[in-house]
Order: structure tokens, then C-alpha cells, then sequence
């Protein structure tokens, strides 16, 4: 039997994510010259480009100034808690209805973005963190996220503030997830959250994980030999262990198993890996390693999402996180799209067509279609007359 063959353009993507970002951002038009429509166009085109919507506003013929655009969206930008609650809602907007049918794995990470100023009110704003790219502050965001081939999703993201607890981060991110539907398979974790308030509340929410372990108590060479988790870092051969994690007092504790995994390399030289588990019966150490590399996925999200990142120097931590938002919901929509309308329908599992429509493929369709919509400047105004040169490469082009 022929099959039918369709076709979709960039216009038609463009018009559904902006749509999408009106209803769940509840944006409204501000004034005659600053309507949703533009505000939405505006901003996509700053995060595309990789610029700030000053540069994203002068690029443009016949819109709003500037100053038109930035009230346009602080009078659009509600309280913190309440932004984060729209993002999100738009984050789970298109989510395929298969994944709230069985239970799912999960990942959660921390994502920092470097940050160069002083805090805008309270000095909890900025996460202070490793030493990296020329500062170690920086605003701290946390992400859940569907491990499952081709439908990739981010489902959630929370601001992180200094000092926070990072099970209460853990909590309000599950919460979010449980809310839209979703149903836990199992969380992968990053070494970061290896504490006991983390695990104790992870084991009384009867959620399964797996997280690496961090290397705790005294190292090898110590003249009493190693303690805490360095010992299973001294292991030669790969097992599986148990372990009592405690709190600096000693006021908390929680059991977890442990997993060692030892790794040959080509030079000959040993690679130990250690994991804690619960909730999980793993057949070999083989298995935990390769179902723990599924985990780096959420790390290619944001690579990803810092292709289609705006700059800003606002101080605002809701300008901040809208543009971390925005990037993801246009990877959501990337994902989608390649879920529901690029995939090849056929029995049982539909096939992936993942070379179709690559992000910056994807990118640029949407900055084509709002060239279409807005008008881009095509000509400056100069105050010297046009030189021969320029002239004569116009003509025999």
C-alpha cells in the first residue's frame, strides 16, 4: 500500500511554539505598539540568536523600542513561585500521553549559570559554588527529566537558592512530577546529592535511586588505612556491599547497598566505580554502570539548552529564569515535534526519523518565520556616500 506523505514548515512550527508560550506564560499585550505576539517574537528571536532583547529589539524594523519591550515583560512577569509554576506548566504542556501510563526513570540534576554581579535583594540569590568560567557564584536551578529514547522530555525546573537544603529541592521537584502525572521508575542521581537527608527522604517517599558515591573518611595512604566510603574505592574485584550513611553528629543514618564496579582500561590501570542503590535489584554490577549512563542525557539537555540561551544583565532572578526556562521549552518542543510529527507511524513502537530535523535545524526555522512576521533592518543610514567598491560588488552580483 502507498503511504501518504505530508509536509510541515518552519511557519507552522513557529506559530504552535508561540502559541504555546502565550496560554501557559499567560504573556497579554502591553500598549498598541508591544502586543503578546511581538513580546513572545521578540524574546524567541534573543534566545535564538544568543543575544539580549536590547540587541534582539534593534535588530528589528517597525517594532516596539527597547524600553516599550523591557516593561512589556516586567508588567508579564508575576512572583518567582508563580513564574516557576507557568514554566513549568508549559515544560509538561506537550508531554505524550505513554509516559504517564508506566512508571518511568527519571533523572535530576543541578545546572549552574555563571553569574557576575551582586544579588538584586536577598543575598540567598546566588549559589556559590567550584570555580568556573571566571567566577564561583552563580544562580543554581535544578531539572527533572525523562530518561526514555525519544521522548526526552525536561518535566520540571526549580530555582535553587544559597543554603538550601537539596532534599527539599528533591521534594519540590518529585512534587511537580507526581502533579502532571508522572509515575517513578527509579531517579538517577549526581554525586552532589549523596547526603543522608537526601537518601533518608528518597527511602521514606519509597522512591527507588542510584547515585554515585562520594569518596568520604580517610584515604588509602593514611597509616590506618582507609575508612567511610574509601574502602570500597580500595576494592580489586567488583561486588556489591552495604552501608550505613550518617550525618556529621551522627543524628542521622540511612542504610543503602552499595555497588562496585571495577574497570579495566586499555593501559592497564584500574578503574574503580562506586554506587549506592535502594529500591533495586540489579543482576550485575555491568547492569547498574550502563543504566547509570543513561543518566547523561539530562547533561546533553543542557548543552542544548545553552544553544538557545539569551544574554542578559538584568540582576532580576525572574529574568534569569525565564531565559533558563525558555531554552527548555523550545528543547521540548524539538523533542515533540520529533515524537509526534516526524516519526514514522507503524505497528507497535513508531520509528525515529532523529536526522530529520537537527536543533539548529530547528532553530533556524523559527528564526526564518520570524523574520517573516517582523522585519529585519536591511539597510543603515550612512553620512558618506557609497564606496566603488561596494557599488561594483553589487552589480556583478
Amino acid at each position: 500500500m502507498r503511504r501518504t506523505h505530508y509536509s510541515v514548515g518552519p511557519e507552522a512550527v513557529y506559530q504552535h511554539t508561540r502559541q504555546l508560550l502565550i496560554d501557559c506564560l499567560k504573556i497579554r499585550d502591553y500598549g498598541r505598539r508591544c502586543s503578546a505576539h511581538t513580546l513572545v517574537s521578540l524574546l524567541l528571536q534573543a534566545s535564538m540568536r544568543l543575544v539580549s532583547l536590547y540587541q534582539s529589539c534593534s535588530m528589528c524594523v517597525r517594532t516596539c523600542c527597547y524600553e516599550t519591550a523591557r516593561k512589556a515583560l516586567c508588567s508579564n512577569l508575576p512572583e518567582l513561585p508563580e513564574l516557576e509554576a507557568r514554566l513549568n506548566r508549559a515544560l509538561a504542556a506537550r508531554l505524550p500521553k505513554a509516559l504517564k501510563r508506566r512508571p518511568q526513570r527519571m533523572a535530576l540534576d543541578l545546572v549552574l549559570t555563571p553569574y557576575h554581579g551582586l544579588p538584586q535583594q536577598d543575598p540567598r540569590e546566588i549559589y556559590r559554588g567550584s570555580y568556573k568560567s571566571g567566577t564561583s557564584h552563580f544562580h543554581a536551578y535544578a531539572t527533572l527529566y525523562v530518561v526514555r529514547r525519544g521522548q526526552r522530555f525536561t518535566v520540571a525546573i526549580t530555582s535553587v537558592k544559597a543554603s538550601e537544603p537539596l532534599d527539599e529541592v528533591v521534594r519540590r521537584l518529585l512534587r511537580y512530577g507526581t502533579r502532571i502525572g508522572l509515575k517513578f521508575r527509579f531517579i538517577l542521581l549526581d554525586r552532589g546529592f549523596w547526603s543522608v537527608n537526601v537518601v533518608g527522604y528518597l527511602q521514606h517517599a519509597r522512591c527507588p535511586f542510584l547515585m554515585p558515591v562520594s569518596a568520604r573518611g580517610r584515604v588509602p595512604k593514611h597509616p590506618k588505612g582507609p575508612s567511610g566510603t574509601y574502602v570500597f574505592y580500595g576494592w580489586k574485584k567488583s561486588g556489591f556491599a552495604s552501608y550505613v550513611l550518617q550525618s556529621r553528629r551522627g543524628e542521622k543514618t540511612a542504610r543503602v547497598s552499595i555497588c562496585v564496579h571495577c574497570l579495566e582500561r586499555p593501559s592497564g590501570k584500574r578503574k574503580t566505580l562506586v554506587y549506592a542503590y535502594w529500591g533495586l535489584k540489579p543482576a550485575s554490577t555491568t547492569w547498574v554502570r550502563e543504566t547509570y549512563r543513561l543518566r547523561y542525557g539530562i547533561e546533553s539537555s543542557y548543552r542544548q539548552m545553552k544553544q538557545s540561551q539569551a544574554r542578559t544583565t538584568s540582576r532580576s532572578p525572574k529574568v534569569r529564569l525565564l531565559r533558563v526556562g525558555l531554552s527548555l521549552i523550545l528543547r521540548n518542543v524539538w523533542v515533540w515535534m520529533h515524537y509526534e510529527v516526524l516519526s514514522t507511524p507503524r505497528r507497535g513502537v513508531r520509528k525515529l526519523n532523529e536526522r530529520r530535523l537537527h536543533y539548529q535545524k530547528f532553530l533556524a526555522w523559527l528564526l526564518s518565520a520570524i523574520a517573516n512576521q517582523i522585519r529585519l533592518i536591511d539597510q543603515l543610514t550612512i553620512e558618506r556616500p557609497q564606496p566603488k567598491q561596494l557599488a561594483l560588488h553589487t552589480a556583478t552580483s
